[in-house]
């Protein structure tokens, strides 16, 4: 496990240096954890919260693009999109 620990631990830092635990920005940030980072936003977005209903996956989509290149790897959201328009095709 020792591995994906970092991936886990560094989700929630962003590209811009803005995020935590660590402050990481840019490369410094496990490419595990920018994965992680974009499905884990996507899926808090576009699902049902107690407090309030899911945003859609076109309205998710729009946030993921907006906050590419400060928050989210712009080629990982690229990638993610695809993926999903794909999937959703079929």
């Amino acid at each position: 496990m020792k591995d994906i620990i970092p991936g886990v631990r560094h989700h929630h830092e962003k590209l811009d240096g803005r995020g935590y635990p660590a402050g990481l920005a840019g490369d410094q940030v496990p490419m595990d954890a920018q994965i992680i980072c974009v499905g884990d936003s996507y899926d808090a977005m576009n699902s049902d919260r107690p407090y309030r209903k899911g945003l859609g996956m076109e309205e998710s989509v729009k946030r993921l693009r907006q906050d590419s290149g400060t928050q989210f790897n712009p080629a990982l959201v690229e990638a993610f999109v695809k993926a999903l328009e794909k999937e959703n095709k079929q």
